[in-house]
């Protein structure tokens, strides 16, 4: 008897998903868009990082935070002058919201303009 696991076969009625009608070409997104949504994740996850998500402190991780924040900060200064302002202002505010945040979980503050994503905004200050 062998250890090995076979391979499972779809059955006639499953069909394997047609994923051209599933996704959308990628050429056909607008780059506003893809800037967006990436921002959009990396706040998202920088969030659940400084433990300000359900059972948070389970996900608590600091130098975790720190990294996605500057690289959120990095996009946002880049691209803001590519989305305009009507997108770059709730995302500059996401991301002065979440340096805030990390400034009051660390332990021992980072001088200002040394804080997360702080080489690209300057200071950031309550």
């Amino acid at each position: 008897m062998s250890d090995a696991t076979p391979e499972s076969t779809p059955a006639p009625s499953e069909e394997a998903p047609d994923f051209d009608t599933m996704t959308r070409d990628i050429a056909d997104v607008p780059a506003v868009e893809v800037i967006t949504t990436v921002a959009v994740h990396l706040m998202s996850s920088a969030a659940v990082n400084l433990g300000l998500a359900e059972d948070g402190e389970a996900h608590k991780d600091l130098d975790e935070a720190r990294k996605l924040i500057t690289a959120l900060a990095g996009l946002v200064t880049a691209g803001a002058t590519e989305i305009s302002n009507f997108h770059a202002a709730p995302l500059r505010d996401g991301l002065k919201s979440l340096q805030l945040a990390f400034r009051e979980a660390s332990l021992v503050p980072d001088e200002p303009g040394q804080g997360p994503g702080e080489k690209f905004t300057g200071p950031v200050f309550g």
